[in-house]
């Protein structure tokens, strides 16, 4: 697994063209442009991201789990994994991981997921899938509800069981740890920076996550 002191940070915050921080159970929404490097930091550590792409030209052909798991033989995503989209382009490459790993099985958690794992009265929580459709409906038309797909979630702890199962852990990220790709054609990112309460995902208390982009 990678580590912090694996790696050292080749940019630097302040040469960023761009530098946010979302506040936890808010959704983001981003074009980037070939070529650009964007970073996620989980500022306090233990958070979840659950994250989308899309091909910026051709928005049906977004991400696909299927076609990056067998691309890569591998159910978790670190540096040089190369996500690909539904038709197998290249979306971005990860070039830099100071976790070591990252979940693309577990999904967002949904307002019907939250009744079924945990008590019908989370029916009314905050859920990542709500806030997916929130913010397509904010950035264009084209966008409905097909493209929701199985998202990767950056910094989450889902280990597979030796049944086949999945589990929800204890984050394995902490503060300051990151992940950093570059854009290898126009993509947007749809983020949902998690606001689960009811696993360990976020450690029980959802925090910032930090994202900046540079031009190279």
């Amino acid at each position: 697994m990678t580590t912090m002191t694996d790696q050292k940070e080749t940019r630097k915050a302040e040469d960023a063209l761009y530098d946010y921080s979302l506040p936890a159970g808010e959704g983001w929404m981003y074009e980037l442009k070939p070529g650009q490097v964007f970073r996620m930091v989980d500022t306090e550590g233990n958070q979840a991201a659950d994250t989308l792409f899309y091909d910026a030209e051709h928005p049906e052909d977004h991400y696909s789990a299927i076609q990056t798991i067998a691309a890569q033989e591998n159910v978790y995503l670190t540096t040089g994994s190369k996500l690909l989209s539904e038709s197998g382009k290249e979306l971005l490459e990860i070039t830099g991981d100071t976790v070591g790993r990252h979940d693309t099985l577990g999904g967002a958690c949904s307002a019907q997921s939250n009744t079924v794992r945990y008590a019908h009265d989370r029916l009314p929580m905050h859920n990542c899938r709500d806030t997916f459709m929130h913010q397509l409906a904010k950035h264009g038309e084209s966008f409905t509800k097909r493209d929701i797909a199985p998202n990767i979630n950056f910094f989450m702890n889902v280990p597979v069981t030796p049944e086949g199962g999945l589990s929800f852990e204890d984050g394995i990220s902490g503060p300051g740890h990151y992940v950093e790709m570059v854009a290898r054609r126009r993509v947007k990112i749809l983020i949902s920076n998690c606001p689960q309460l009811n696993n360990p995902c976020s450690g029980f208390n959802p925090t910032a996550i930090r994202l900046l982009i540079w031009d190279q």
